[in-house]
């Protein structure tokens, strides 16, 4: 395996390797690019096995049809070229601690060639941020018969199916068989519940265009399955209800205490014994560390296999790497439970990292990490978003919905959008979608 230097010029300078380009990873490279790279202060790179970059919560969007997928990816390459950041493509497959190193598996296309060989590249500084993914706690048939919803490439893929199902139920000769146009979606957490809710709209809407021989009230049916006593387990009991009541009024089928114990090519097998006939399943139930996260050299991990991390974000055995976002575990003071894999974690921990890089190069002390719960907000489609805020001055939280929760769940990724790109690009970038939107299909029909 070659080890390669992240950068070829002025190689004196301290090297900094951000590995995973998600809503943290690629947020913190950008501002250190503008604050070290640009400046001749250091060498700043960004590893991530994807070429392209799409904000993780807008995954459900892209599996029900409802966004384009090219309106809003980022290249790395290009964010790097436009902000002092260098990109290689691989997927992180070890690291030597005592040589500083990080190992890259090499990469080949869709024929079996290689594009890129095996490599490794030295770092002063690294900061893991390959965030997690789904957990299908070794149910059987997962793996052959469910889509996760981890990657573009994953939702996409869905999509697809989705698609193709409302099109072949439409030219098949017979009428549409029971079970052949139903969903079920495992796991009711934030990206499940929204994804039952999204599917309800575009689901429809895809049958409008043209597909006649389909009754979407009576065809098309929507599961979502949950094993804990309420959907939404991980939020306010109350944003549960609200969220439950929109759901049960869309027609969603929504069965809590309910564990899925197989997932056959025909349907969904419960532990009560019953057996849910569905042509499509997604699995959304739970998260963990990818497997990766287990072999760094010796790196203390969690039971769900994400880095053990120190307040400053440090790993517990090694100061000179660091772990933000979905990988990372941390309880801060005076809690029992870790932070949880919110998108705003991610971005407060890649803000919070930037200024503390800049210390560490400077040789001062490292301040902790401070997690400040903004609220939750659960985005039911084109129907309404429900959420709760939290008040700074009375500690508690204030239940918001409608519109006003919309603009609120909006400005999440309006927030990445601009740690990205600058108030202007958004500015402009926003207008030419809301033009675009206009004048074309609400839902994906390719």
């Amino acid at each position: 395996m070659a080890t390669l230097p992240a950068q070829t010029v002025n190689e004196n300078l301290p090297r900094i390797i951000v590995v995973g380009g998600g809503a943290g990873g690629l947020e913190l490279a950008t501002q250190l690019g503008h604050k070290l790279g640009r400046k001749g202060k250091a060498h700043i790179t960004l590893v991530d096995k994807a070429r392209t970059h799409i904000w993780k919560p807008l995954l459900h969007e892209i599996a029900a049809g409802s966004m384009e997928v090219d309106r809003h990816e980022l290249e790395y390459q290009a964010q790097g070229h436009w902000h002092g950041f260098k990109y290689r493509f691989g997927e992180m497959t070890g690291i030597d601690r005592s040589k500083k190193l990080v190992h890259l598996a090499a990469t080949y296309d869709e024929d079996g060639r290689e594009i890129t060989p095996e490599r490794s590249f030295q770092y002063d500084i690294l900061v893991i941020a390959i965030g997690s993914v789904s957990n299908d706690f070794g149910t059987p048939g997962v793996k052959e018969n469910a889509i996760m919803l981890d990657t573009p490439e994953q939702a996409e893929r869905f999509n697809r199916r989705l698609l193709n199902a409302c099109v072949r139920a439409n030219a098949q000769p017979g009428p549409v068989r029971p079970g052949q146009l139903h969903v079920s979606i495992i796991g009711a957490g934030a990206t499940g519940t929204e994804l039952s809710a999204e599917l309800h709209r575009t689901a429809r809407g895809v049958v409008a265009f043209g597909l006649d021989k389909i009754d979407p009230e009576k065809d098309i049916k929507i599961t979502l399955i949950e094993a804990a006593p309420r959907i939404l387990p991980a939020l306010p009991e109350r944003l549960s209800a609200a969220t439950m009541n929109i759901l049960t009024n869309l027609g969603v089928d929504v069965r809590t205490n309910a564990r899925v114990t197989s997932i056959t090519k025909e349907g969904v097998n419960l532990a009560s014994g019953d057996f849910l006939p569905s042509e499509l399943v997604v699995w959304a139930a739970g998260v963990k560390g990818p497997a990766v996260l287990s072999n760094l050299d010796g790196l203390e991990v969690s039971r769900m296999n994400t880095l053990v991390v120190r307040p400053t974000l440090q790993t517990t055995k090694d100061d000179d790497i660091f772990v933000i976002g979905d990988a990372a575990y941390l309880v801060p003071e005076g809690e029992t439970t870790p932070i949880p894999p919110r998108a705003q974690a991610a971005h407060q921990e890649s803000s919070h990292l930037v200024k503390q890089l800049q210390r560490k190069l400077r040789g001062e002390p490292l301040q902790p990490f401070v997690y400040r719960d903004f609220g939750s907000l659960v985005s039911l489609g084109h129907y309404t978003t429900v959420g709760s805020l939290m008040g700074f001055v009375s500690g508690k939280s204030m239940r918001i919905e409608g519109l006003f929760a919309k603009l609120m769940y909006r400005s999440l990724y309006k927030m990445h959008e601009m740690a990205l790109h600058g108030p202007v690009k958004v500015t402009l970038d926003t207008t030419s979608r809301l033009l675009t939107h206009r004048t074309e299909p609400q839902v994906k029909l390719h």
